[in-house]
C-alpha cells in the first residue's frame, strides 16, 4: 500500500484532473454499483455530505439511536445542516422495526418537519442487516417517497459475512458512504456513492465543508489498494474475533457477546475496570476501558497478540 501511495501520479482534484482520485472514484462506483462516487477525508465527512445532498434545511431524516450519525458525529446534520434527526430505537439484532419506521414519517403538514430519508448503517455494532431486512426497509421508504441512505462504513464486512457481492449488499439505498480505513487498512479516506447528479452536489458540500483537496492521489492510492486487494482478507479479521471471543468466554466475572464480524463486546464489572486497564497496560496493550468494553479485529492484529490479550484477562480474573 505505502509503494503504490509512493508511486501515485497526482494533480489537482479541486480541478477534477488527479488521476488518482480519479481512479478510485470510478473503481468504487463500478464496484458498488452506481453511477459515481466521492473521495473525502473521513467517512464523518462522507455521512454528512449524504445528509446535506438528501435533506433541506427543516427536514427530518428517520434513523437509529444506536446509529453512529446520530450519535457519534458531533450533531453536524443539526447544526451545519438544520437538519432534524429522528431517533428510532435499534432492535437487538440492529434493525429499526419496520413498523416504527413507517409511523414516524411525518404527515405533509405545516406543524411537522418533513421526513425524507432513511438512514441506515450496516454492520451496526458489528452486526449484520439481513439482505432481506434491507430490502424490506428501503422498499418501505421508496413507497413512502424516501431517500435512502446507507452508513456502510463496514459494508465490506457485511458482504464478506453474509458471502455476497458488494452491490448486492448496498442494493435499494440511493447513497452509499464506505469507509476505506478500519478493516481495509488505508490511513484515511471514505468514498461515497450515489448518481452523477447527487456527487456533483456533493462536491459543492465537500467543498463548503472544508474537503477540498489538492494532490489528494497519494491517500487515494491507498484507498484503492484497499479496495483491490482487501475486501476478501476480512474473513480474516472475523475468524480472529471469533478466536479471541472464544477464548474469553470461559474467564469468570465477564461476558462475553458472539461475534458475527470483527466486532464484539466484553461486559467488565465496573469494579475491575481500573485494575484491568492496568494488567493489561503492564502488557503493553493500550485500551480505552469501559464496563461494555468494545474488541475489534483488524489487519494491523495478529492472531499471537490476541493470545496475549486472552492471557491478560485469563490471569487478570484468576486473582
Amino acid at each position: 500500500m505505502r509503494e503504490a501511495m509512493a508511486a501515485a501520479p497526482v494533480g489537482d482534484d479541486v480541478y477534477g484532473d488527479d488521476p488518482t482520485v480519479n481512479a478510485l472514484q470510478q473503481h468504487a462506483a463500478e464496484l458498488f454499483g452506481f453511477e459515481a462516487a466521492l473521495f473525502a477525508p473521513s467517512g464523518t465527512q462522507t455521512n454528512l455530505i449524504a445528509l446535506l445532498v438528501h435533506c433541506g434545511r427543516g427536514d427530518e431524516y428517520l434513523v437509529g439511536q444506536e446509529a453512529h450519525t446520530f450519535r457519534y458525529e458531533g450533531g453536524g446534520a443539526a447544526v451545519l445542516g438544520s437538519i432534524q434527526p429522528q431517533p428510532i430505537a435499534n432492535q437487538p439484532d440492529g434493525s429499526l422495526l419496520l413498523a416504527d419506521i413507517a409511523t414516524q414519517i411525518k404527515p405533509r403538514d405545516i406543524h411537522f418537519a418533513r421526513t425524507t430519508l432513511l438512514a441506515l448503517e450496516n454492520t451496526i455494532g458489528g452486526k449484520v442487516l439481513p439482505a432481506a431486512y434491507v430490502a424490506q426497509a428501503t422498499a418501505l421508504a421508496h413507497e413512502r417517497g424516501l431517500a435512502t441512505h446507507l452508513d456502510g462504513a463496514r459494508i465490506c464486512n457485511a458482504a464478506v459475512a453474509q458471502g455476497i457481492d458488494l452491490r448486492a449488499a448496498v442494493a435499494g439505498f440511493d447513497s452509499v458512504s464506505v469507509c476505506l480505513s478500519k478493516g481495509l487498512g488505508a490511513p484515511v479516506g471514505s468514498i461515497l456513492c450515489g448518481s452523477r447528479a447527487f456527487v456533483e452536489e456533493g462536491k459543492r458540500w465537500r467543498k463548503m465543508l472544508g474537503g477540498g483537496m489538492r494532490q489528494a492521489g497519494t491517500i487515494a492510492a491507498a484507498g484503492l489498494h484497499a479496495l483491490r486487494h482487501n475486501v476478501a482478507r476480512l474473513a480474516e479479521d472475523h475468524a480472529n474475533a471469533a478466536f479471541l471471543a472464544d477464548a474469553l468466554q470461559g474467564i469468570g466475572g465477564i461476558a462475553v457477546s458472539t461475534p458475527q464480524t470483527n466486532i464484539f463486546y466484553v461486559d467488565v464489572p465496573p469494579a475491575h475496570c481500573a485494575g484491568l486497564a492496568e494488567a493489561l497496560s503492564a502488557a503493553g496493550i493500550r485500551v480505552s476501558m469501559a464496563p461494555r468494553l468494545r474488541l475489534v479485529t483488524h489487519l494491523g492484529v495478529t492472531r499471537a497478540q490476541l493470545r496475549t490479550v486472552a492471557d491478560v484477562f485469563t490471569t487478570y480474573f484468576k486473582h
